[in-house]
């Protein structure tokens, strides 16, 4: 009851500090105009800096406030912190800060504000929307980070709240930026040993290590949340939406649907170890893990590559061996030995043989009247349209030739694909004349790569592609309406059946964030009004507020529970009201 209470003065207390904020000018310069998110080290806002012509937008946040009897031990710390963090703007992926100031015992820090879009807006929302991470767009999210990371904690820092939404990629050129540091706020003055969890903020909840929660704090925290991260990128499901072991408290994250390698899931489940001493201790030594097995694994594939290219060499004509086995052996003797540099050289090698063979193959084979020259053609005949020629080309071949098996392997070919085109074009037209537009687009993607079908088809996606927008529109209307409404559930319904292939994409990923967020945020609302009622024994508006909250988000499982609960409670009530003995059982 106690920390219910505490709770509950804890919104109260924030909720009058923001709407008290909204409008003040701060040093008589920075006017504040409005809020841009809360986590437990504080609030951030936008504010304007009246003291600049165009009224330059910054960023301001400030401090959780202290407590009256640590004020000067806080005031000495934030003095102190201020001046490490200073010490960040050498580094370009940070955004410098540009003023910090007290101002009725109360503590802000103006910073850079990064114009763009969070990290949130491009992570998959589920399997269905968003683009699923691959391996190699996390290793190199991973090594971007990591870097920063890495001169975060040389500098003595700890982010404490590394989460998609303190990554900001600025939209001007593309470039991350690590945002909102949260370690100036780091409670260390409070007596309660724990960190209850009412008191980190909802969008920092699963990133945060369970160190954290104990007031711990090391470097290898803040690799954990971006391990975290990761995970979220390459399975589309947030930190909260996972399960763990229940032995070790390992996350339980690699599904068989989910495309990654052992080694870089070694990498990843070593991040994110529920004991921190257990994690890489540095963010060099993730970077190093990861630099051995780029090597690796490139390696192996240049090998390949090269093998196929003078393998082609070989096929094209026996003289040109010479030439292969000049790079061949120069690859060997020059560079013995993997590294970054040498393997950009040896695709370049093995590339130079492909090229080259190509080049040979053609002058080999230029004659007019070769089986190679008739193939072609009938190859142009299939292209524009003409199957009957195509075929009637490639069968005039002579079985003697050397390319005879290829041309009656091709001609099968053709005849297989062309069917499979006519029949997936029909199904794109099909889908054109119902008004099925993003299923114009969706089924022209199936249609082979044959030129006479391709502009076929071009051509009806082309008509179809406007219209998808003009859906997309009318979705994307209706969800805003809902969400005005705080119907969140709805919003998000209408988001989902906006088609992929629209322009509004991106729009689509950041509401569908935002929603969700605030669909989060409402269900713990409602889940709270539903205790207080319960509290007063009014068990039938509790179980009607339990019933509105969705089922798709995390607090659904435990309102569940109570309205079993509230469920019994208010039967033995009603059987009490009716002089009946409450059961038992």
């Amino acid at each position: 009851m106690r920390e219910r209470e505490r709770l509950n003065e804890a919104l109260l207390s924030n909720w009058l500090m923001l709407h008290k904020t909204i409008g003040k000018i701060l040093q008589q310069r920075y006017k504040i105009v409005e809020s841009l998110g809360s986590s437990h080290f504080g609030q951030t806002y936008l504010a304007f800096d009246l003291k600049t012509p165009l009224h330059t937008e910054y960023v301001i946040k400030r401090l959780k406030s202290p407590e009256p009897n640590h004020l000067e031990a806080t005031r000495l710390r934030f003095a102190t912190e201020l001046e490490m963090l200073q010490r960040l703007e050498k580094h370009n992926g940070i955004p410098q800060i540009i003023a910090a100031f007290e101002e009725d015992e109360q503590f802000y820090l103006v910073r850079e504000l990064i114009s763009g879009h969070s990290l949130t807006a491009e992570l998959p929302i589920n399997q269905r929307w968003g683009h699923l991470w691959n391996e190699s767009e996390v290793v190199e999210f991973l090594q971007y980070v990591l870097g920063i990371l890495e001169f975060v904690h040389f500098q003595g820092i700890v982010h404490c709240d590394l989460k998609p939404d303190n990554l900001i990629r600025r939209a001007e050129d593309g470039k991350l930026f690590l945002t909102d540091f949260g370690s100036l706020g780091l409670p260390q003055f409070e007596i309660n040993p724990l960190l209850p969890i009412f008191r980190i903020a909802l969008t920092s909840l699963g990133y945060t290590p369970p160190e954290q929660f104990h007031r711990q704090v090391h470097p290898s925290s803040d690799i954990y949340a971006l391990g975290m991260i990761a995970i979220q990128g390459l399975t589309g499901l947030s930190p909260m939406q996972l399960k763990q072991e229940p032995h070790t408290n390992q996350v339980i994250w690699r599904f068989t649907e989910i495309q990654v390698s052992d080694q870089i899931a070694a990498v990843l489940n070593r991040m994110i170890c529920h004991d921190f001493r257990e994690r890489y201790q540095s963010a060099g030594e993730v970077l190093q893990a990861l630099q051995n097995l780029w090597l690796e694994v490139t390696y192996a594939e240049v090998e390949t590559r090269r093998s196929e290219a003078i393998k082609i060499l070989d096929s094209v004509h026996p003289t040109l061996n010479s030439e292969s086995q000049y790079n061949q052996e120069y690859i060997i003797r020059e560079h013995p030995q993997p590294s970054s540099r040498r393997i950009g050289m040896k695709i370049a090698l093995a590339a130079n043989s492909l090229v080259l063979g190509f080049g040979a193959y053609a002058l080999l084979n230029n004659s007019v009247t070769s089986p190679k020259n008739t193939l072609y053609k009938a190859t142009e005949q299939y292209q524009t349209g003409n199957l009957d020629k195509a075929i009637a080309l490639a069968k005039s071949i002579p079985p003697d030739s050397s390319i005879y098996p290829e041309a009656q392997t091709t001609i099968q070919d053709w005849n297989k694909e062309w069917k499979i085109a006519a029949q997936q074009f029909q199904v794109v037209e099909k889908a054109f004349n119902q008004s099925r537009w993003a299923d114009v687009l969706i089924a022209s993607h199936q249609v082979p790569d044959i030129l006479y079908w391709q502009t076929k088809t071009d051509k009806l996606v082309k008509q179809a592609k406007p219209k998808i927008e003009v859906v997309a529109q009318k979705l994307l209307n209706k969800a805003y309406n809902s969400a005005e409404q705080k119907d969140f559930s709805t919003a998000l319904s209408y988001l989902q059946q906006i088609p992929q292939e629209s322009s509004a994409g991106m729009v689509v990923k950041q509401k569908l964030a935002e929603y969700s967020k605030k669909q989060q945020i409402k269900a713990v609302h409602l889940l709270q009004l539903a205790y207080n009622k319960a509290e007063t024994e009014d068990f039938t508006t509790a179980i009607k507020i339990i019933k509105q909250i969705p089922k798709e988000t995390d607090t659904y499982a435990t309102a569940q529970l109570k309205l079993a609960e509230y469920t019994e409670k208010h039967r033995q009530q009603i059987h009490i009201a009716s002089g009946l003995k409450p059961e038992t059982y």
